[in-house]
């Protein structure tokens, strides 16, 4: 009954035997291979316009890479107070920039309030050089609360920034859950509706290590091309990333297993609801769901060999925790089997 992250769950078997098949023989390094050119048309395919695909090890370092690719000297970014990119990076998108800030926006669970980025945005538009001036707009899709952001909440972000004169990133480690959850379309999702740069995750949906900078804005291109190397991200062999796009994309595979982790999500939410001993927090809406439960029966659970983990209140969630009570998070993936849910819905029942 694994429950800790999606990043517990192994590689799909599809993805294992094309990293295999890409094993054996030459190929030109550093990019310019032809697995990769096959990968880079199937991006600008899947988002029905030419785009620019940069490949990186990690969400950390396309996040960073992201906002990078915009950064001006005193740049400030907005973010959401729980986002990513301000509380697990490490400080990596300001090292990345040499220096710029990232600048807090409170929201009700996980998503930016457009009142409050507008307000504090504003602050910085008249570009005094003492306080520094705006760089970019950061959103995450799903968030790190398990909800998602809708088209038109995407808009609205995406025109604040737009009046602003900053782009607009999307963080999208879970972008696939958040995309069948909307049963909509890369590109509606995207830069249709205002985002100029996304970070493109495969790891936590099946992938072994495959993520990607996803750049609209082709006038952006060579000089990320540059930041990317010196970041040390330029892989030499970086068929093996092309490799699990390949197959991650082939006959929709990344649809479906964000289907299936966000149906297990469901999943296990019903079981929660159904539940004698935890409290549902409030509906997910991708592949994360979040519990109150007491602290002794926590333990019990994963004494039982349930694995999940404590969680932080986020901003805006006004539900009850009792003193002898936390909020849990449990995380779904491809790899989540209904057998496994079930038997932590008994145990929970």
């Amino acid at each position: 009954m694994f429950f800790a992250s999606d990043n517990w769950a192994g590689a799909h078997p599809n993805i294992v035997a094309g990293l295999s098949a890409a094993a054996g023989g030459f190929s030109t390094a550093y990019g310019d291979g032809a697995l990769d050119q096959v990968v880079y048309q199937r991006f600008s395919e899947i988002f029905e316009r030419e785009v620019a695909v940069f490949f990186v090890a990690t969400g950390t370092a396309a996040n960073s890479l992201a906002l990078t690719a915009y950064n001006k000297p005193g740049g400030i970014s907005f973010a959401h107070r729980e986002s990513h990119v301000i509380e697990d990076e490490c400080g990596a998108p300001v090292y990345f920039s040499g220096g710029s800030r990232l600048h807090e926006i409170d929201g009700a669970l996980g998503k930016i309030d457009p009142h409050n980025l507008e307000r504090t945005i504003g602050r910085f538009a008249s570009e005094i050089v003492h306080w520094g001036r705006p760089m970019a707009v950061s959103i995450t899709q799903s968030t790190e609360v398990g909800t998602i952001y809708g088209l038109n909440e995407i808009e609205t972000i995406s025109a604040i920034a737009k009046r602003h004169s900053v782009p607009l990133h999307m963080d999208g480690a879970r972008f696939a859950n958040a995309l069948v959850a909307l049963e909509t379309t890369p590109a509606e999702m995207t830069w249709k509706r205002g985002v100029d740069i996304l970070s493109f995750g495969g790891t936590k949906n099946g992938c072994w290590c495959a993520e990607a900078i996803v750049l609209f804005d082709l006038d952006r291109a060579r000089e990320l091309a540059f930041l990317r190397k010196r970041a040390a991200q330029l892989f030499s062999k970086s068929r093996f990333v092309a490799a699990q796009f390949e197959a991650y994309f082939r006959d929709g595979l990344w649809l479906d297993t964000a289907r299936h982790a966000n149906a297990m999500a469901a999943r296990l939410a019903a079981a929660i609801e159904d539940s004698a001993t935890a409290k549902l927090a409030w509906l997910p809406q991708a592949n994360e769901v979040f519990a109150v439960m007491k602290k002794d029966e926590a333990e019990k659970l994963q004494a039982a060999g349930a694995a999940f983990y404590d969680w932080h209140k986020p901003y805006g969630f006004d539900g009850h925790i009792g003193e002898d009570e936390l909020l849990y998070r449990f995380v779904t993936s491809f790899a989540t089997t209904a057998d496994e849910v079930d038997r932590f819905g008994q145990l929970i029942a």
